[in-house]
């Protein structure tokens, strides 16, 4: 173990730098989105299930190989178990987040766009139909992208304590305040209270396997599971921290958000569309923030006025901007650490070499939207035409993050074994041993739970690659 090795300044610190891992772009949007077209608040009770029964475990299983090994995902599998195949894991855990970062920068510097262009004014132009598509292929996105590299490149240069911890106290806190404040203000709105109905009366005749799957792959992409950032973190993490009492004020906070951010979506939709349908509703998080929302805010001029309707829209984009960048922090600080720790890279050295390679892939993938016409129609599977940047969200985001999570559940259980992970977690909490929560970790990840992981692991691969579900839900 490296003995000079960063670490989080305080608990509060990781707990917010961890939050903002998991607090993005589908918590804020995705998640009411789906809680309303799939039962509303039997969703919210499955959701919360999903997160207590399933995710916690491999939350803290990711966090204690992390803590123990103090080595980034590829050098924690193979500290523990040398140059065997785990090392394919290794990699798996390390292209994963490098993959997602690409097509995540596209989108945070779509959502640095629309910001720029709220607080300036242009509300109106914003609620075009026709501004999404003009905007993603106008040249004025290479400027928004210099801007977002600069941004990522200051917080994580700094490293651990001064540049992620810091900026996870400054954004996550503004993240809330402003979340808070536009919940109240839209439940101020004439016809809110029936976006709220929609979205908080349960409504268990909808409930069945496809809900509970998609409650279950929302919970464990939202808190940031399979993509390396949690072993990471949790190797900056002090050893007498209380490594399960951490893990849930992360997914307290995290559940906190998708379900506040909720009162904010659903009630201002059903405001301004009083006879909408949740299953009227795109979904698509990226078509409802650029196409759909943008009309909400615009048709707030009629109370607010066209400048209070602006301030309002700003706000927005400046809350969905801010989770952006942190988890895009999050996730790239995964490969950097790799980088740093197996090639004995400075932290500056590394974060120029990782973005060079991201910043040539994430442009390739902004041109993919029918300016370059190969990168558009790149492959073909399903039944359909796939650019680059379908490709990668459709195999490092939907598909390949199960996967990762299934193989971290089988490397802690039946090569690191079940007292070690019992043996890091007790370093921080003595309390732990012998407790219900250690016997049910222990029994969950090494059964259920992985098994869970890779039935959708399969379901998925079947429907993105092939068109059809294998498991009839």
């Amino acid at each position: 173990m490296s003995s000079n090795r960063e670490q989080f300044g305080s608990r509060l610190g990781f707990i917010l730098a961890a939050a903002g891992s998991a607090v993005g772009i589908g918590n804020l949007v995705g998640f009411p989105v789906n809680a309303a077209k799939n039962g509303g608040g039997a969703f919210l009770l499955i959701y919360a299930i999903c997160v207590i029964v399933l995710c916690l475990p491999v939350m803290m299983a990711e966090l204690s190989l992390g803590r123990h090994t103090r080595k980034d995902p590829m050098g924690a599998y193979k500290s523990i178990a040398g140059n065997s195949p785990w090392q394919i894991a290794g990699w798996l855990a390390l292209i994963t987040p490098f993959m997602i970062a690409v097509f995540y920068a596209v989108i945070t510097v779509w959502l640095l766009g629309y910001l720029v262009n709220a607080a300036i004014g242009n509300l109106d132009q914003l609620a075009s139909p026709d501004t999404f598509g003009t905007f993603i292929n106008s040249n004025s996105i290479f400027v928004y992208f210099l801007a977002v590299a600069a941004i990522i490149f200051l917080i994580l240069a700094n490293g651990v304590k001064d540049g992620i911890e810091k900026a996870a106290k400054v954004l996550m806190p503004t993240l809330f305040l402003f979340l808070i404040g536009l919940v109240i203000f839209v439940l101020t709105l004439d016809n809110a209270w029936s976006g709220v109905g929609y979205y908080m009366i349960p409504d268990f005749s909808k409930i069945n396997g496809a809900v509970i799957s998609g409650a279950l792959s929302q919970a464990f992409f939202s808190l940031s599971l399979g993509m390396g950032i949690l072993i990471t973190y949790g190797s900056y993490m002090d050893k007498k921290e209380d490594l399960p009492g951490a893990t849930k004020m992360v997914a307290l906070c995290d559940t906190g958000v998708a379900f506040a951010a909720g009162l904010m979506i659903l009630p201002a939709v059903f405001s301004f569309n009083p006879d909408i349908k949740p299953e009227e509703l795109s979904d698509s998080s990226v078509s409802l923030i650029f196409s759909f929302l943008p009309k909400i805010f615009l048709a707030l001029q009629g109370t607010l006025g066209y400048a209070g309707a602006s301030v309002v829209a700003t706000l927005f984009f400046a809350l969905v901007f801010f989770a952006a960048i942190t988890s895009l922090v999050s996730i790239i600080e995964v490969p950097t650490a790799s980088l740093i720790d197996a090639k004995g890279y400075s932290r500056k050295k590394a974060l120029l070499v990782l973005g060079i390679g991201m910043g040539i892939l994430a442009i390739a993938s902004a041109l993919s939207f029918g300016k370059i016409g190969f990168l558009t129609e790149l492959t073909h599977y399903a039944g359909a035409k796939r650019s680059l940047f379908d490709l990668i969200i459709d195999t490092f985001y939907d598909t390949i993050l199960p996967l990762n999570g299934l193989l971290i559940c089988l490397f802690v259980s039946y090569r690191w074994r079940k007292t070690q992970l019992n043996a890091e977690i007790e370093s921080g909490n003595e309390n732990y041993k012998g407790t219900f929560l250690e016997r049910y970790v222990n029994f969950s990840v090494g059964t259920f739970i992985p098994v869970i992981l890779f039935l959708i692991f399969i379901n998925t691969v079947a429907i993105k690659y092939f068109g059809s579900s294998l498991i009839s839900l």
